[in-house]
């Protein structure tokens, strides 16, 4: 049983659809084991991206991430990175498969709706950077 983090961005709660997104995890055999609703601090968007502080679209992209809330939770399930990031679709939404959250969802490739680990290892670190073990159940 694996876990992951994902991350329903500002645009998508905004548009209300944090409820049609989650079903779809739900309904793809996802389980949520964790959530919450959260504004990322400036300083919390640029250490959760860190990984992304010298490519050129970073400064950006912690602009976006501070621009309203944003849903954090724990999947778990049977190669749950695998199986969200299948269900996100392509970064891009012009690329994204039919049916897809991104596809569905998403306005652009900056405002792209969701976040998904993409690493069992990035995974954990993402995850511990939002839950402390005690509210994961």
């Amino acid at each position: 049983m694996e876990q992951t983090l994902s991350i329903i961005k500002p645009d998508a709660v905004k548009k209300n659809v944090v409820g049609k997104i989650l079903d779809r995890f739900e309904s793809n055999g996802l389980r949520i084991a964790a959530m919450k609703k959260v504004w990322l601090s400036r300083a919390e968007a640029k250490a959760f991206y860190a990984v992304h502080k010298d490519r050129p679209f970073f400064d950006e992209l912690v602009d976006f991430m501070v621009s309203g809330p944003v849903v954090v939770s724990v999947l778990e399930g049977e190669n749950a990175v695998a199986k969200n990031r299948e269900l996100m679709g392509a970064t891009d939404p012009k690329e994204a498969a039919p049916g897809t959250i991104r596809a569905d969802f998403a306005e652009s490739i900056d405002a792209n709706a969701v976040h998904g680990s993409d690493s069992l290892e990035n995974a954990e670190k993402e995850i511990a950077f939002f839950f402390a073990k005690r509210e994961i159940f």
